[in-house]
């Protein structure tokens, strides 16, 4: 089964041992940071530092000025690695060291940018905006994060490229020093807090046949009691917070929300959180099971055990994920990692390409292709 771990360039230069040592976890990929969000991040073994504050959402290469001349959105640079090219410099080092790289593109989630840009940013049914959610549907905001990921994906040193945020961000995303907690909300009405009713998705939900107002208004109607103290309607799985869904806004509406959601959002492969027990990795997986054929699942499991996640049962998470269907593993996250994670994850990795190496030699099956 095909292994790789998310990765800074931080992480990698300036720390002439940091290629060698993930090589020697039984890696066959990393998904190096291309473009990447504010971030407060441990380098646990780098040489030089231990924290590296990234204080906004930034490119970690040098932008091409013709690409991005005369489009009032466009990527900031960074200047917290000391290092014209961060991004570069590390996938250098990676693939000296026999790792296969890709490219790892944050889109929508960029509050520098929501804050320069309001006017692009997700709104809610009340006219809130959200300052760290670029609405996608919104034709400044889409060319904007298409050039981003052409000019990412096409990095030298590269070989794929994998998308975060391709849809819309939500009220749950954290932003700052949260204070929303006061009224809990449950799964279905904070995906009503989460649809953004901009303009422009107004104009998609009434192309599919809904009234101008229609959605803000089914919003505010269907949270009012919610706000008044009543219990929100909610239930275990993703099923059950989908009827969940339909019953605050109508079959009709929310079906046609799903609709221009899909439609705005959508990609060839996908990378599911799956954090968590057997449960959390079947109901995580499970939607994917008849995806189209030649697309990529992987599953994201969490290698930081102070994060959250357990690398000591690694090697069974895997094979419960492979058998939910995924075909690949994305293990978040090794620059994090403190050096028992790590051990746990190298001993697991090395069972696991044990056990598909005598699965190949018996049936002549040949490894995953990169995504």
């Amino acid at each position: 089964m095909r292994a790789a771990a998310f990765l800074y360039p931080w992480d990698v230069v300036g720390d002439p041992r940091a290629a060698a040592r993930l090589a020697e976890l039984g890696l066959q990929q990393v998904t190096l940071a291309a473009a990447y969000h504010s971030t407060r991040a441990l380098t646990p073994r780098h040489p030089r530092h231990r924290i590296v504050t990234a204080r906004h959402s930034a490119v970690l290469y040098p932008p091409d000025p013709d690409r991005w001349a005369g489009r009032a959105l466009r990527p900031y640079t960074q200047d917290w690695v000391a290092d014209p090219d961060p991004f570069g410099t590390a996938a250098r080092a990676l693939t000296a060291a026999g790792l296969e790289v890709h490219s790892w593109v944050v889109l929508a989630h960029n509050s520098r940018l929501g804050a320069d840009h309001p006017s692009s940013v997700v709104r809610n049914a009340y006219g809130d905006r959200y300052p760290w959610a670029p609405c996608i549907a919104r034709p400044e905001v889409f060319d904007h994060l298409v050039r981003l990921a052409a000019e990412a994906a096409v990095r030298p040193g590269a070989r794929g490229v994998e998308l975060e945020s391709c849809g819309w961000y939500g009220l749950a995303h954290l932003h700052g020093h949260d204070k929303v907690a006061g009224v809990g909300l449950g799964g279905a009405a904070e995906y009503l807090m989460s649809l953004c009713c901009c303009p422009v998705c107004l104009a998609g939900y009434a192309g599919l046949g809904l009234a101008e107002d229609e959605v803000p208004a089914a919003v505010r109607r269907a949270l009012e009691p919610v706000w008044a103290g009543a219990a929100p309607p909610d239930g275990g799985g993703r099923a059950a917070e989908w009827a969940a869904v339909e019953e605050l806004l109508g079959e009709e509406t929310a079906g046609a929300v799903r609709a221009w959601r899909d439609r705005a959002a959508c990609a060839d492969g996908v990378v599911v959180p799956c954090t968590g027990d057997a449960a959390v990795r079947a109901a995580a997986l499970g939607p994917f099971a008849s995806r189209p054929a030649g697309t990529t699942l992987a599953a994201n499991l969490t290698v930081v055990a102070g994060m959250g996640g357990s690398p000591g049962t690694l090697a069974a998470d895997a094979a419960h994920a492979a058998a939910l269907g995924a075909d690949e593993l994305r293990l978040y996250h090794a620059g994090l990692a403190g050096a028992a994670d790590l051990a746990a994850v190298r001993g697991a990795l090395r069972a696991l390409n044990r056990s598909a190496g005598g699965r190949a030699q018996g049936s002549g099956a040949e490894s995953a292709p990169p995504t």
